[in-house]
């Protein structure tokens, strides 16, 4: 088991929020304290914001093995959104390693549940004549990059538990087509396929 977190590249980005030497200093020591040794951490960035009455700390990890583990908090105090941050962050890591001890990954014919798939046209996602609905106001949201990868669908869930996002864009490892996997209101997961099978 690795015993510190030393040298590890730390990126702290403040968003509506001065980061001090105590806070920058704070967040150092909480990520050099994680003591799990896998998967094992190459670099870390940290995105504190403070939104109105909302304190805001992301943490994401990019780990060895192209994972990546990210978490967020938002709460009244920076301090404690940071420390609830990593805190999931190393809930999220002992889940990966026990999954992997377990031999998680499938064999090509394996499946640890049934998913139901189903393809829908583009136009499921436009507002019907019968049923118009109001344009949202227009909000400033973050653009973020989001890379393409080519997973089993087991392993594309796996990511999903490993962050906080709702949804999972991957290219199916065994069908070669895009995927999205997201999780249903009661708990299961669910996969909407986009397109059809692109031949090799």
């Amino acid at each position: 088991m690795q015993k510190v977190n030393i040298n590890i590249p730390i990126t702290i980005t403040g968003r509506h929020v001065e980061v001090t030497d105590a806070i920058r200093e704070f967040v150092i020591k909480k990520i050099e304290g994680i003591r799990i040794d896998s998967p094992k951490i190459l670099e870390v960035k940290v995105i504190l914001d403070i939104q109105r009455d909302r304190q805001i700390a992301q943490i994401t990890l990019f780990c060895a093995n192209n994972i990546t583990i990210d978490a967020s908090t938002e709460g009244a105090d920076m301090y404690a959104a940071i420390d609830e941050t990593v805190t999931k962050v190393m809930r999220r890591m002992r889940k990966h390693k026990t999954r992997i001890l377990k031999g998680f990954r499938p064999h090509h014919q394996e499946s640890i549940r049934h998913l139901p798939e189903g393809i829908y046209e583009a136009d499921v996602l436009e507002d019907t004549p019968e049923e118009p609905k109001e344009e949202p106001e227009p909000m400033i949201i973050h653009r973020e990059g989001y890379t393409l990868r080519t997973l089993y669908k087991e392993e594309a869930i796996m990511d999903m538990e490993l962050n906080d996002k709702p949804f999972v864009l991957y290219r199916n490892a065994r069908r070669n087509v895009l995927q999205i996997v997201y999780r249903r209101p009661d708990g299961d997961y669910a996969i909407v396929e986009l397109g059809e099978s692109i031949q090799a």
